[in-house]
């Protein structure tokens, strides 16, 4: 172990810590504040399943329209003034959708919401890798747990709003204007100087040279491409963290509506159902490390999905609303590890460039978000949001049915 390693973080290092993950905090409570109040944009908009399905799937596809644009905002930008101006425009976005009288208009403030939400993703992870490097040790989970604790002040922040009347205008702009604020004065904090440091450098993990046989190895891998095995176990890899997105995305475009509508929960109850899938999704992910280390990605992620399939399944099989909530929770904690374990494995395969596998991941999984709310909206439309629904569990049993390429437990 190294002496960076051993040091203790500098108090510039420990301050960026914290501007980092205020920074996921605002990004998990802006779009978690506007959720609880699609059933009353969608009644006023006088909108079915199928066109609210469509309308709300223009978040994911701003999402994965500006997923190249990302990359270049953080090099011009850098990435923390990229992460808070994406902020920013994100909570504008949200705004506007909330005051929209058309579901045209809807329609395009999410997806400009959504393309911003992915430059702030991508640029506060880059932040915060870059914190976790001057750390030399990993803290980057540690952000990702705090994204969910804000989606759940986001959330619960928008049932207190339902709670005392509050208009859309004024509660969106309250939320929105305390997370650009926040968002504001963490900048003040992150580091400075360029994302790509010299120091950064030379840190200790130099592989050393490589001999002539190592060369001509690597480039006949780089003509060949992937081989069949690493192309296999890479699609299995973005199912599996489509699976995830899909159940967070049944979450946060239905879970609302479910229970507000076939289980006539009142309108702040039924915010409870996303409430318990990110909270138990943050709980997943606080213990999912230590999980993992004792049992291994491969059981923990089959457990995750039978926990999914047994959790939302009863659920659905006999729908009550304090059941359904507990099932959106059982959701929320079966899929808390498959996004990053997804990831972890992708970024190791043999045979691709670095960081081509993640990537290619990143971006795929975003379609979970894209595709699921029409899918579930017609079918809602076509027989009842109960059997619409029925995403979760498949999800469930789609990542038992994938989770074998994921290693196991070290002997």
């Amino acid at each position: 172990m190294t002496v960076d390693v051993l040091r203790r973080p500098a108090a510039a290092e420990r301050q960026a810590r914290v501007a980092v993950a205020v920074l996921f905090f605002t990004n998990g409570a802006l779009f978690a504040n506007l959720l609880p109040r699609y059933p009353q944009i969608k009644a006023d908009l006088g909108i079915g399943n199928a066109a609210y399905g469509l309308a709300v799937a223009a978040f994911p596809a701003g999402a994965i329209a500006a997923g190249l644009a990302a990359g270049v905002a953080v090099r011009r930008l850098g990435s923390a003034r990229a992460a808070v101006a994406g902020t920013l425009l994100t909570a504008a976005g949200i705004l506007v959708a909330g005051l929209a009288d058309s579901v045209l208009l809807f329609a395009a403030a999410l997806f400009l919401a959504g393309a911003m939400d992915a430059i702030t993703d991508v640029a506060q992870n880059a932040h915060g890798l870059r914190v976790q490097r001057r750390y030399g040790r990993s803290i980057i989970n540690s952000f990702h747990a705090i994204w969910s604790i804000g989606a759940v002040a986001g959330g619960s922040m928008a049932a207190a709003a339902i709670a005392l009347g509050l208009s859309l205008g004024q509660h969106l702009a309250i939320s929105g204007t305390v997370f650009a604020v926040a968002a504001c004065v963490a900048l003040r904090f992150c580091l400075t100087g360029p994302d790509a440091e010299p120091a950064e450098e030379g840190d200790g993990t130099d592989p050393g040279p490589r001999t002539e046989r190592q060369e001509r190895h690597e480039e006949r891998e780089g003509r060949r491409g992937p081989g069949r095995r690493t192309a296999y176990v890479l699609a299995a890899l973005v199912l599996i963290a489509t699976a995830g997105t899909l159940v967070e995305d049944a979450g946060n475009s239905w879970a609302a509506l479910y229970l507000s509508g076939p289980l006539s929960a009142s309108v702040t109850l039924a915010a409870s159902g996303y409430i318990a899938l990110v909270g138990a999704q943050f709980v997943g992910r606080i213990i999912g490390d230590r999980l993992v280390d004792r049992f291994g990605q491969r059981t923990v992620a089959r457990t995750g999905g039978l926990i999914v399939v047994a959790g939302m399944g009863l659920a659905l099989a006999v729908p009550t609303v304090p059941g359904t909530v507990l099932g959106f929770a059982a959701a929320g904690f079966g899929v808390a590890t498959l996004v990053p374990a997804a990831m972890h494995e992708a970024d190791e395969l043999p045979g691709l460039k670095p960081g081509s596998g993640l990537a290619i991941v990143s971006w795929l999984m975003r379609l979970g978000f894209l595709l699921s709310p029409p899918v579930v909206g017609l079918v809602a439309d076509a027989t009842s949001l109960r059997a619409g629904l029925l995403v979760v569990p498949l999800a469930g049993l789609l990542v038992l049915l994938t989770a074998g390429v994921l290693r196991d437990k070290k002997a």
